[in-house]
């Protein structure tokens, strides 16, 4: 849980200069830059990221903090953010672990009941610049047609782009970014009846979002929460029912180890595997995984099940995906795809219990159509042996 200060007492320091958004093509977006508490007087320097965009209607605080994010500069596409402020419930990490957001409006006239402090105080005291007044829609068009790109803010002016910054734009890269959102211990999270919890499971923390914990503790489990780079002997000794592969930022490519660990544990424990946790999983069984051209981010993706033949409406926030066809013949079978490009957000195994899929079955933020998926993983730990 995140600490909130009370509106009662003094802001944050910040202050507002003309600043601008200037993406790796050379392409630059005015606007207003809220350069937040602990940047000195002097010029912010520029601050380099990749540049995604969110879908999301509403949820901000919740994706904000969700890590998948991390070090990346958000594009918020709905026009009107901070609307209802900062409150203690809608936490997915202590805090953001994102870089800057950027904004069409970022109003600080909130009106939720349950909103404890203005937006753009809360992401200045944690040090996060924003810039608001940017053509949010000119921003995406240009990612949806040409790509997720890096970018950076800069204050003043920045067109023309001086040629260090436009190198340091196109070089910059982020290398295994789980490493930064990863708890450093394990940790416990009794079952709400901790007498009797219906099951005990671990939990591979690759930047994990709550409401996945939330989701699991709510039907009664007892939750032990691992680092990302655990080693597959220690979940195995420790008795647990099954194993849950959590979301997490970045390119799985990076996560080597980690996916080797995996396969360590697959057909030894039944698996739960979400969002970069279904890569790894993949990715431990001989498959292999894409760049997307701009991503799924946000909570109105849809989805459909082939095997039910239904579709539904999910949340999501990926920039990879499992390559169609790179696992090796009759080792899985592709139980859901994108209806928006057709890329695989599901895979159901031959050999080991694994329920696997690219979306977050939890939401938050977003529709709950497919939190039934938890309920199908605990009735396969119930079925095992």
């Amino acid at each position: 849980m995140n600490p909130l200060t009370s509106r009662a007492e003094p802001r944050p320091p910040r202050r507002a200069v003309s600043g601008g958004l200037v993406l790796a093509n050379g392409s630059v977006f005015e606007g207003r830059l809220h350069v937040p508490a602990g940047y000195p007087e002097a010029a912010m320097d520029p601050l380099v990221g990749e540049v995604v965009f969110n879908t999301g209607m509403v949820g901000y605080q919740r994706l904000m903090t969700d890590p998948s994010y991390c070090g990346q500069i958000v594009v918020l596409t709905y026009p009107l953010v901070g609307n209802t402020g900062v409150n203690e419930l809608e936490f997915e990490a202590a805090a953001p672990a994102l870089s800057a957001i950027v904004v069409r409006e970022m109003t600080e006239n909130d009106t939720h009941y349950l909103g404890a402090v203005r937006l753009l105080d809360w992401l200045s005291g944690l040090g996060i610049p924003v810039l608001s007044g940017v053509d949010t829609r000119a921003v995406v068009r240009q990612l949806r047609e040409q790509g997720t790109m890096n970018g950076a803010l800069a204050e003043g002016s920045p067109s023309p782009v001086e040629p260090g910054l436009a190198e340091r734009i196109r070089s910059h890269r982020l290398f295994h970014p789980v490493g930064r959102v990863t708890p450093a211990a394990p940790c416990v999270v009794p079952a709400p009846d901790a007498a009797a919890p219906a099951f005990r499971l671990a939990v591979l923390h690759y930047g994990c979002k709550s409401g996945i914990l939330r989701s699991l503790s709510d039907r009664n489990c007892e939750l032990t929460i691992f680092p990302a780079g655990t080693p597959a002997d220690t979940i195995l000794a420790g008795g647990f029912d099954g194993v849950v592969l959590s979301n997490g930022p970045g390119d799985p490519a990076d996560c080597t180890h980690e996916a080797e660990q995996v396969g360590k544990l697959a057909g030894r424990l039944p698996i739960l595997a979400i969002c970069l946790g279904h890569q790894l999983l993949a990715m431990a069984m001989g498959g292999t995984t894409e760049a997307l051209a701009f991503g799924h981010r946000g909570s109105n993706h849809p989805v459909k099940d082939l095997v039910e033949g239904r579709s539904f409406v999910t949340s999501q926030n990926h920039g990879y995906a499992v390559r169609p066809g790179s696992l090796p013949p009759g080792v899985a079978t592709v139980t859901h795809v994108s209806l928006n490009d057709g890329s695989v957000e599901g895979l159901s195994y031959r050999d080991i219990p694994a329920i696997s899929v690219q979306f977050h079955p939890e939401a938050s933020p977003g529709p709950a159509d497919t939190e039934y998926l938890f309920d199908r993983f605990l009735a396969m730990l119930g079925r095992r042996g």
